[in-house]
């Protein structure tokens, strides 16, 4: 404790408070903007950390790293598109709910549901980093493979209409990823001939064309046709009882703390990312809900699940990187760099030889979640204005703004006909009542699910191990549980309004 107190008051010195509150606030706009990615903001923030101490620096990273998470669900309630792609599951409830009026509820939500979600997941950081990371050691091929297969079981409750347009949504997804070269081998596959393909196509101009375009190209058709509904920039409600709002998510404390696990889990696991944490989250507080149906229209369960989830998996992230020097996403990788860069090797021995910088990444962690409420709490005024400006104007900007961020993604212009390859793609989907969050599920874990296949096959033939090794075979169960609780779902809703009738 008195080390976690002087690493607090070293984070506390001016100009280390300076230079994070500077992280935060680029982080939040890099989050905010769709196709300006975390990752992107910490990189092009890393040479500014070169002339900082190592824990300077790192304070300056960890507050890019929580902004950014944060200021992602600002563009996805508001706009409908996810800043970053761990705020995908955000646009499902805080959109629909903006949209009813309540801009600002559902950004406070989501603001505060992070807040409370990074603190809970702190707690493991600081105290059982050590244990919880090697608890990750154990992870071979064959349990991240159950572990993908699980998550795409949530297809099942992605798809409200019909689960098979749901199924073919995802499997659409998956084949998306296996254009390109093979991860593993290099082999090229399904490009024609064409070095346009053989790279495949990456993950974040699909993102922002299947979610930003096709909702985009839905404003404008109905702007044509004069059936739009309210606008909600006409109805911008700035003004919102926090305590109302904290008290909201305080009284589903099963879904807070049941969301902040599962990202702080899948924190933990390397390479899969927050934007499985988030999904999963989201689909888990479905499945406990009382109102599942209801799950589209604007409930707070999905937001407060989401937003408490993708903080808490920076808390799972961190410690994988701190204890065992393995960056748990792209993020934690720039900043496995930089403690190198300044001669810092992360690993089992890292709290104990470099004891100030390690409990001033704490401290760091915590200032920084509570240092982006202040933030926001000031500048979100001026992001909720963006809504003021009339469709005709916004909507051209915006189709702009995303086409530069998936330019910017590795400067060529491949990327540009990508957002709109698959904006084109999403926009005829969701004329045709397919659901577009299956896509995205495939997409994102499309290639780790055939790259840990292939690792476990290759290491051993025999393919009982997927269901023989404890850790596999479970989360394989949970995978059939999972689907059977979804359909036992579906089932059961349509014959709730006829009992209801029948009671009457």
């Amino acid at each position: 404790m008195d080390a976690f107190l002087n690493a607090a008051l070293a984070i506390f010195d001016p100009q280390t408070f300076v230079y994070m509150g500077a992280g935060v606030v680029a982080g939040l706009l890099g989050g905010a903007i769709p196709g300006v990615t975390i990752t992107m903001t910490v990189i092009l923030v890393l040479p500014f950390t070169f002339g900082m101490t190592p824990l300077q620096g790192l304070a300056t990273m960890i507050g890019v790293y929580v902004g950014g998470e944060s200021g992602g669900l600002i563009s996805a309630t508001l706009l409908g598109i996810p800043g970053t792609p761990s705020a995908i599951a955000t646009t499902f409830e805080g959109f629909p709910m903006a949209r009813k009026g309540e801009a600002g509820r559902a950004v406070w939500l989501g603001i505060w549901a992070s807040l409370l979600g990074g603190l809970l997941a702190g707690i493991p950081l600081v105290v059982g980093a050590l244990q919880l990371a090697a608890l990750a050691v154990k992870f071979g091929p064959w349990e991240y493979f159950s572990l993908f297969v699980l998550t795409l079981t949530i297809v099942a409750s992605l798809s409200e209409q019909s689960l098979l347009k749901g199924l073919l949504s995802g499997v659409f997804g998956l084949l998306v990823t296996a254009i390109g070269a093979d991860p593993l081998m290099g082999v090229a596959r399904f490009t024609f001939g064409t070095d346009f393909l053989l790279s495949g196509f990456p993950f974040l101009p699909v993102l922002i064309g299947i979610f930003a375009f096709s909702q985009l190209m839905k404003d404008v058709e109905d702007m044509g046709s004069g059936t739009a509904g309210p606008l909600l920039r006409r109805h911008v409600n700035l003004r919102v009882s926090h305590l109302r709002v904290i008290g909201e998510i305080l009284r589903q404390p099963w879904n807070l703390v049941r969301s902040t696990l599962i990202g702080l889990w899948i924190g933990i696991l390397p390479a899969v990312g927050g934007s499985a944490a988030n999904i999963m989250a989201y689909d888990q507080a479905k499945k406990f809900s009382k109102q599942p149906e209801k799950f589209g229209t604007g409930m707070s369960e999905g937001i407060i699940a989401s937003e408490s989830s993708n903080n808490a998996n920076i808390g799972g992230s961190l410690i994988t990187m701190m204890a065992f020097g393995i960056p748990g996403d792209a993020v934690t990788a720039v900043m496995l760099g930089a403690l190198i860069i300044h001669g810092i090797q992360p690993g089992p021995l890292f709290v104990t030889t470099h004891t100030p910088v390690a409990y001033g990444m704490f401290a760091a962690y915590f200032l920084a979640h509570l240092l982006t409420v202040v933030v926001e709490w000031v500048l979100l005024r001026y992001f909720l204005r963006v809504m003021l400006v009339p469709q005709p104007i916004l909507i051209p900007i915006i189709l702009v703004l995303c086409a530069l961020g998936s330019f910017a993604l590795n400067n060529i212009i491949e990327n540009v006909w990508t957002f709109f390859f698959f904006g084109i793609i999403g926009y005829l989907m969701v004329k045709f009542g397919f659901p577009l969050a299956p896509i995205i599920l495939g997409v994102v874990l499309g290639d780790q699910l055939e790259v840990n296949y292939v690792r476990a096959v290759m290491t051993d033939a025999d393919p009982w191990l997927f269901l023989t090794r404890p850790i596999s075979g479970a989360l394989l169960v949970l995978s059939v549980v999972s689907v059977a609780f979804a359909l036992w779902q579906r089932r059961r809703r349509p014959a709730a309004p006829a009992e209801a009738e029948a009671e009457m």
